[in-house]
């Protein structure tokens, strides 16, 4: 166990000494570290997380634990390990665990070092398993960070340009990098390498899909399992229910299709929204609407005979939203008013509407901008909502409609 720790320690330096990009958060390190809550990180495969700890840690003195080598866990015993960790990494202040849902009954062991006192920080990518275990051992012991592939504005970091400050001869750049954004999407590996994104990103979505569900799962049909993703992939954006879903598939049984969905939701691959409607009840048996966590995965897999700039663009916006913090729980829901017009998202806190959004990429058409303007104002007067925005590609205005001032504002100001 000595020699396993010793390695992934040689492998923690090599780490360390490598340059990254700053990552976007809402919390303070120093803050974090004087905590003695258990930091989790949490978010997709390969956005991260792991440099995201390094980060936070760096010229602290940290231990380290990788999950993801099979030897650890194959050897795996928690008294031999703990002594181990304090023979190679004497007086340490903090551990690092990386991939922590990797290891069988990890929850028990870490509530255990957390009675002990150690500061932790943690990283996984399972949504369900880490909060819900999280939940039902350490309540009120955790401080979650969210991590999701590059935001805009990283992107434009990564290439050199501040995003909030784009001068005008650099605009034609702005709009190229912005295209180019909305295509490759913000897995740090594509944005350092664009050339092998979609090959990368293919690779990806297959690990995910045909081995980390199938074996978290012990899923059987795994073709079936592959076709939902590949389904609601090609229909990113578009509303959907499990009978629906299960009709147009072929499936035998809803129940499994409804599974089938949860499974592809917990790894943070797909995000389903719910259409808002103040009885809980009618608001569950609603369509939900399907996006994706990075539009990589649509231009690397999805079967798509145009190029769906529209989609692109409203599934860009939904991931910059949960990024910001909206949960599609609670805060974030789509909505369709009585006259069937829809509007693409609703942002709430606590029991009051805060924000009307609606995605085009080119409303330069005047039966376009009279459309939008239309579905978004009806919707507007149902949930009592004065604050609208329509988000478009490249153009900025105001307009007056009904007497609503609707905000237009270009994605990238957005």
């Amino acid at each position: 166990m000595i020699t396993i720790i010793s390695n992934q320690k040689k492998e923690r330096d090599l780490l360390l000494s490598r340059p990254y990009l700053p990552r976007h958060t809402k919390y303070n390190v120093a803050d974090l570290l004087q905590s003695k809550q258990i930091k989790l990180i949490t978010g997709p495969r390969r956005t991260g997380k792991s440099t995201e700890a390094l980060m936070i840690l760096k010229n602290k003195n940290f231990a380290y634990l990788n999950f993801d080598d099979g030897k650890l866990l194959a050897n795996w015993d928690d008294d031999l390990v703990w002594e181990s960790l304090r023979q190679v990494y004497p007086g340490f202040d903090y551990l690092l665990l990386d991939e922590v849902q990797n290891l069988k009954n990890w929850d028990i062991w870490v509530s255990k070092l957390y009675r002990l006192g150690v500061n932790m920080v943690v990283t996984g990518s399972n949504a369900k398993l880490l909060s819900s275990e999280m939940a039902s051992l350490l309540t009120g012991r955790y401080i979650q960070i969210e991590m999701l592939p590059f935001s805009l504005g990283e992107f434009f970091a990564w290439n050199h340009k501040s995003l909030s400050h784009i001068a005008p001869e650099d605009e034609a750049v702005a709009q190229s990098l912005i295209f180019e954004y909305l295509h490759i999407g913000g897995y740090p590996e594509c944005v350092m390498a664009k050339s092998v994104a979609q090959s990368y990103l293919s690779s990806l979505f297959d690990a995910i899909v045909w081995k980390d569900i199938t074996k978290r799962h012990n899923v059987r049909n795994v073709d079936d399992l592959n076709n939902l993703a590949m389904y609601m992939l090609s229909n990113f954006c578009n509303a959907f229910s499990a009978n629906e879903l299960a009709r147009e598939l072929g499936f035998s049984s809803v129940a499994t299709t409804k599974k089938f969905m949860g499974y592809l939701r917990e790894p943070y691959l797909f995000y389903y929204l719910n259409r808002y409607n103040n009885k809980m009840k009618v608001m569950k048996k609603a369509p939900q609407k399907v996006y994706v966590v990075d539009n990589g995965f649509v231009e690397a897999k999805a079967f798509n005979l145009s190029e769906n700039l529209g989609r692109l663009l409203e599934n860009q916006v939904f991931i910059e939203l949960v990024r910001r913090g909206f949960d599609t729980e609670k805060s974030l829901f789509y909505y369709r008013s009585r006259n069937n017009k829809e509007t693409d998202f609703v942002t709430r806190q606590g029991a009051r509407v805060c924000q009307l959004i609606q995605v085009c990429y080119d409303l330069s058409s005047e039966r376009t901008m009279k459309r939008e303007a239309d579905s978004l104002t009806e919707c507007a007067d149902e949930l009592n909502c004065s604050n609208l925005t329509i988000v478009t590609m490249n153009q900025k205005d105001t307009i007056h409609k009904n007497g609503y001032d609707i905000n237009v504002v270009p994605i990238g100001r957005f």
